[in-house]
């Protein structure tokens, strides 16, 4: 093989020619000698040991063993054919097998050589046999043989064409002695010897061809760190650009509104976490750089007055605050909060949703435009081009995952200084995802609820329990409580096992007749007054059961509601679980949250249910979750593609994230442009493998 490079093209490598190169590209992605090098190993098989025919028993392990093929037959049976033929070594004999024969097949398999052969061993029609067996020819075989071998991912038309585990072992083994010496070091020696890295080059050849279980811990170990370091490298150098091309409106002073409103008007004392996280926020507002911060919380654990007590900061230095939510039922909570708390205060907030009339947004606008209005609070509409703010500081992004960046980025053009951005979530991210795919923001987390608030009591039903369910609920209706029943569904589906709305609403209405009962009905397909009428009516308790669609899943706020039933809780995911489960729990009374299932569960369902009854921490589900579910899933489509990572597993391996991110955090205070001499080989290898992954460098 002549000596090649890293870029150099799949066709141009010795053993893989035109057509499986085609392959190589359409069906893998793998276009160079890079590429394929990065093709890492999904799992490694022992072949330490070399077992004899009369060894083999009834395992069901993989098996290595050393011998001679002595016939091959092909059979045909009903116009299929296949191929068989007999293994032999010193103690006995073993059918093999090979389906789906090709011209090229027989040719391939040596007859009367000493060869290995590799496979799972079956018993078939009282036999053993080993079916499409790696066969290695001795006098190819390893001078030095290793005990772990790689085993690439591959797909069966794959292997049709010859792209098999033989075919990359090769190929990579060549392509490693012909660039082994290009494979060039892209970390700092000081950062090598602090975390106890190998060097690159090491981890390639231990990666692909491990001599031991040690070195091949060793290389994974580089390979992870290496990964997450220039991920996370891009967001810390995305942060810094951010920073120093953004300018900030310093927020110099805590004024008469915060102070009057912290003094007089706060309804119930904060909780430690709530000052430590004001403290954090307040810290950054006062910077002539662009706040940037993610604020974490459970659900109720008091971010909505946290977001209140930062507007008033800004107000209190002559700027406009706006606070955006997802949902029209979410942003008009926020609304009746807020007026609520600041009832007694001279302060202008209004309400901006899509169903706003023409006559009350034309009035908004203006005021808005003027600087009459303090705080405007909305849904997607505060976006459109028609809201000018007259002196914007302050934008409150509430379920920030919901907000595509492109939207986001809209808020930046409201003010000709970008205002201070806060994004909040109801949903705990895990810590390990935060710290990785949040890089680039400041994290605030509120990881502690409110004095009084008792835990909410999850259990586990089946419908054979539901009449005793129904009985539960009434007795807790008699107390003068509240009570949600929840349903995946608008409408009956035939290929879904669901508890269908309508019909769950007509059982609900017979079990709970009229007149000692009244039940409300809100779902997403309602016209947005008779959803307000709806919640009206079960905010003032003039109905006991509530039947809903995950519509209610953020956002409502009725301390009276006791009890939440989850009808089909198996076909939720546990983040929403979590959060359907906060809708209760928000007076002082005992709270309960029941999921109803099938009897029989799959085992990742019977997961989440456990999960649920066992915690109401919210990032322990989060943990939960991503072990589940993965990490794209979790911060939903729009994120999904940016976790992509071809070694980490951010729940197995936390400690490299937070030692990648370390070593990252510690290098960029030193080196923040990556101009000294130590740090080039970090700066090229990230400019020419990283930097077209960061296209969003201005926006949070």
């Amino acid at each position: 093989m002549s000596k090649v490079s890293f870029h150099t093209s799949v066709d141009y490598v010795k053993g893989i020619g035109p057509d499986k190169a085609r392959l190589l590209k359409e069906q893998l992605g793998l276009k160079t000698c890079e590429d394929l090098l990065n093709y890492f190993p999904f799992r490694y098989i022992d072949k330490s040991k070399i077992y004899t025919v009369s060894q083999l028993g009834n395992s069901s392990a993989d098996i290595q063993l050393k011998g001679r093929i002595t016939s091959l037959k092909e059979v045909r049976q009903n116009k299929k054919k296949r191929l068989t033929g007999i293994f032999e070594d010193s103690t006995g004999t073993l059918e093999l097998v090979w389906f789906n024969v090709t011209p090229g097949l027989v040719k391939s398999i040596p007859l009367y050589e000493d060869i290995l052969i590799f496979g799972k061993v079956t018993p078939f029609n009282n036999k053993l046999n080993m079916a499409h067996p790696e066969i290695e020819k001795l006098s190819e075989a390893r001078l030095a043989p290793v005990a772990l071998e790689p085993v690439y991912s591959n797909s069966e038309r794959l292997q049709k064409c010859g792209i098999n585990q033989r075919f990359f072992k090769k190929v990579i083994r060549e392509i490693l002695y012909s660039v082994g010496d290009q494979i060039e070091e892209n970390l700092p020696r000081n950062i090598l010897v602090d975390y106890k890295l190998i060097s690159r080059e090491k981890a390639y050849r231990e990666i692909h061809f491990p001599t031991h279980y040690q070195d091949l811990q060793q290389a994974e170990y580089r390979l992870k760190f290496e990964e997450m370091f220039f991920f996370q490298l891009g967001f810390g150098l995305q942060k810094i650009y951010r920073q120093s091309i953004t300018p900030g409106h310093p927020f110099s002073s805590v004024g008469d509104n915060f102070n009057e409103f912290y003094t007089r008007h706060l309804p119930f004392p904060l909780t430690n976490a709530q000052k430590r996280v004001i403290k954090e926020i307040r810290k950054d507002l006062g910077k002539s750089t662009q706040m940037n911060r993610l604020l974490q919380g459970d659900v109720g654990s008091g971010k909505t007055m946290v977001a209140l007590l930062c507007m008033l900061i800004a107000i209190d230095n002559g700027f406009q605050a706006s606070l955006i939510a997802p949902t029209e039922i979410l942003a008009t909570q926020h609304y009746n909060n807020i007026k609520e708390f600041l009832k007694d205060m001279n302060l202008s907030v209004r309400l901006l949703t899509g169903s706003c009339p023409a006559s009350e947004r034309k009035k908004i606008y203006k005021e808005l435009k003027q600087g009459e209005l303090h705080i405007l609070i909305g849904t997607h509409a505060v976006l459109e081009e028609k809201v000018e703010f007259k002196n914007l500081g302050l934008a409150i992004i509430d379920e920030q995952h919901r907000f595509g960046v492109e939207q986001r980025s809209r808020l930046w053009s409201k003010n000709t200084i970008p205002p201070h951005i806060l994004v909040m979530t109801a949903t705990p991210i895990p810590r390990t995802l935060a710290m990785s795919y949040y890089s680039d923001l400041d994290v605030s987390v509120i990881d502690e609820l409110p004095a009084g608030r008792k835990e909410i009591k999850t259990s586990h039903m089946t419908d054979a329990k539901r009449l005793t369910v129904f009985k539960f609920l009434r007795d807790e209706i008699h107390k003068g409580r509240q009570v949600y029943v929840i349903y995946p569904l608008i409408e009956e589906s035939e290929t879904l096992d669901y508890k269908d709305l309508m019909d769950g609403f007509e059982s609900i209405e017979r079990e709970f007749p009229m007149p000692e009962y009244q039940v409300s009905i809100l779902h997403g397909r309602m016209k947005s007054a008779d959803k307000d009428f709806e919640m009206q009516r079960f905010i003032k308790n003039q109905t006991q059961i509530m039947v809903a669609t995950t519509v209610i899943e953020v956002g409502v706020n009725i301390p009276n509601a006791s009890v939440i039933v989850i009808e089909s809780a198996e076909r939720f995911g546990l983040s929403q679980l979590h959060q359907l489960r906060g809708r209760v729990g928000r007076g002082t009374e005992q709270s309960y949250c029941i999921l109803m299932t099938k009897s029989e569960l799959s085992n990742e369902a019977r997961k989440r249910i456990y999960a649920m009854c066992e915690t109401n921490d919210g990032f322990r589900i989060s943990e939960v979750d991503l072990e589940l579910r993965g990490p794209g899933n979790i911060l939903g489509t729009q994120q999904s593609g940016t976790i992509d990572f071809k070694k980490t597993d951010l729940v197995q391996d936390k400690i490299i994230v937070s030692l990648s991110k370390s070593a990252v955090d510690q290098l960029l205070i030193e080196d923040p442009q990556l101009q000294l001499e130590k740090n080039k080989p970090v700066r090229n290898f990230f400019i020419s493998h990283h930097k077209h992954k960061f296209h969003w460098a201005k926006i949070s």
